[in-house]
């Protein structure tokens, strides 16, 4: 099983009343160490449940069966088992990056368990600027060190001054992954788009998307999925466009990104 900690309410052991769960999920070269600008403030309301997806974190030991490949389904079955080991039966849902796809993926196999997502730097589609990096890091991972793709990616991903504290963070992160790991979660680029048109967007679950202003690569179609939401009246959608602010929006704005996604969560138990 994936690593996973725990955080409960700061209240839990004193409380009459059943307190819900905040699941995060971190994206790829992270882990769970790039929450803990949200741990505070979450547990203030919730249980909070982190996890380390496999090859990152606490769990880079991980070894099964599927160690010579992943795919969306696999990484996010770790997930749900940590889930249901808990029994823990229903969840909100943060993710950040790629932590979003997996997120939605979540949501497709399991959608009663989710109660609602939140998707900081969300990803719904490869623009051909992110499909020709992706193809130059496949092309390039079994010849570059993977930590100089990785530095690579990062910086076309989050490139201004201002993003470089969770580019540091993220490529730190990275550093503690092996090269065979890392190329077995970048293979999961390959996929990306074919597996976002294959998810049932007719799935009302309260989404909210929390994005940068700088998040060049992805906002630009996340703004049209919102836009379209807005046509159709679908209430259950919902955008904020965060100034300032590159792609890993709860580190580069983690104040402001904490009190968006709390007065959200609010909204749905009034």
């Amino acid at each position: 099983m994936i690593n996973y900690i725990i955080y409960k309410h700061l209240n839990a052991a004193s409380s009459t009343q059943p307190i819900n769960w905040v699941t995060f999920i971190h994206g790829a070269g992270g882990s769970s160490s790039i929450w803990y600008r949200q741990i505070k403030a979450f547990r203030a309301h919730y249980n909070v449940l982190i996890v380390d997806l496999r090859g990152h974190g606490g769990s880079k030991t991980i070894i099964d069966e599927h160690r010579g490949k992943y795919n969306f389904k696999i990484v996010t079955q770790d997930v749900l088992d940590v889930l249901d080991f808990l029994e823990i039966s229903k969840s909100h849902f943060v993710g950040i990056s790629l932590g979003t796809i997996i997120i939605r993926q979540l949501a497709d196999m399991r959608p009663n368990m989710v109660s609602s997502m939140i998707l900081g730097g969300a990803i719904l589609k490869l623009n051909l600027q992110a499909q020709l990096l992706m193809t130059f890091g496949n092309t390039f991972k079994y010849i570059c060190p993977y930590i100089l793709l990785y530095q690579i990616l990062a910086f076309t991903i989050m490139p201004r001054k201002n993003h470089r504290n969770s580019r540091l963070k993220f490529v730190n992160e990275a550093r503690k992954m092996c090269q065979k790991e890392f190329i077995r979660w970048f293979g999961l680029t390959l996929e990306v788009n074919g597996l976002l048109v294959t998810f049932k967007e007719t799935i009302k679950i309260p989404t909210y998307y929390i994005m940068g202003d700088e998040d060049y690569m992805f906002l630009p179609y996340v703004k049209k999925v919102a836009e379209n939401a807005d046509k159709n009246a679908d209430e259950h959608i919902k955008l904020t466009i965060v100034e300032k602010c590159g792609h890993v929006v709860n580190i580069d704005q983690a104040k402001i990104f904490n009190n968006l996604s709390l007065s959200f969560l609010k909204t749905l138990i009034l």
